[in-house]
């Protein structure tokens, strides 16, 4: 449990949060804040509570960057601009932080205007991208080669900044959790044809949090069955079904595809390289694991 850390590292400067005191009372504290959220079917209800989490994501960089410019971190660390050995790791982790796909459909849906849907995905993924490129440049310019993989661990324990970021970073997930889980429910409860029981389908929803619990306390090297799950899963749905069901498409329409064909083939190609390797990286911690 990544989120885990950061809180431990703050629970340890307040001793007042005595309830959680382990890794698995935060995961059942955590499961029993988010149930509600899943419970909720409309979309303009999950936008306000996905609206918190881009106002978490606005307030943790903003936090990052005051401490670095006035809790006296400073940008002053170098080190290799490439580090190639890294590089797999790191295609990974961006294909899993741009992987919001299976919420697409049920974004587009409920637009008033759907024709602006491709103006909104657009600026959305530029802001995103913005966003992951500002924070890993900072942090690096920050901490350097002793960079964690969370930037709030490197932060010093006795900022109001640095509690403002971490107490940030846990709040992120629990406005995310229910708009990605919700076109899970949804799909089974078409399968199901319980669409409109609303009893059922809070059963599902419970079913499917309970499920990802138990999962989170059950499994030693839970990061490490994500980080496969991302390094898989995350690359195929970002990568290669959009290129190959764009050129599908297209193919259709008698287009001069020459350099949309390039670009395409050149995103499948490096696609596949992250797949294969993400996946052997993944798998060999996991064996190492044990």
């Amino acid at each position: 449990m990544s989120m885990w850390r950061p809180f431990r590292q703050l629970q340890t400067r307040s001793m007042s949060i005595s309830l959680v005191g382990s890794k698995q009372g935060f995961v059942l504290i955590f499961s029993l804040l988010v149930l509600p959220t899943t419970w909720l079917r409309s979309l303009n209800m999950l936008a306000y509570v996905a609206l918190g989490g881009v106002m978490a994501s606005v307030i943790l960089i903003a936090s990052v960057l005051w401490v670095g410019t006035f809790d006296g971190v400073g940008f002053h660390k170098k080190g290799v601009p490439v580090d190639w050995s890294g590089m797999p790791t790191a295609m990974s982790l961006y294909a899993f932080c741009f992987s919001g796909h299976a919420v697409f459909p049920m974004i587009y849906t409920g637009m008033r205007n759907r024709k602006t849907f491709p103006t909104v995905l657009l600026i959305c993924f530029i802001i995103c991208t913005l966003s992951y490129g500002l924070t890993g440049v900072v942090g690096y310019l920050m901490f350097g080669e002793s960079l964690s993989s969370q930037v709030t661990l490197n932060l010093p324990s006795n900022r109001f900044a640095s509690n403002v970021a971490i107490y940030t970073t846990l709040i992120n997930p629990f406005t995310k959790f229910a708009l990605l889980i919700t076109p899970i429910a949804e799909a089974i409860e078409d399968k199901l044809h319980v669409g409109k029981n609303r009893t059922v389908s809070i059963v599902i929803r419970t079913a499917l949090v309970v499920s990802t619990t138990i999962v989170a306390l059950a499994v030693p090297f839970f990061a490490y069955v994500v980080a496969l799950t991302g390094s898989f899963l995350s690359s195929t749905v970002t990568m290669l079904i959009p290129c190959v069901c764009y050129l599908k498409i297209s193919s259709r329409t008698s287009r001069n595809l020459r350099l949309e064909l390039v670009v395409c083939l050149v995103i499948i190609m490096i696609g596949a390289g992250v797949i294969v390797v993400g996946t052997y990286s993944s798998l060999k911690q996991i064996v190492n694991s044990f």
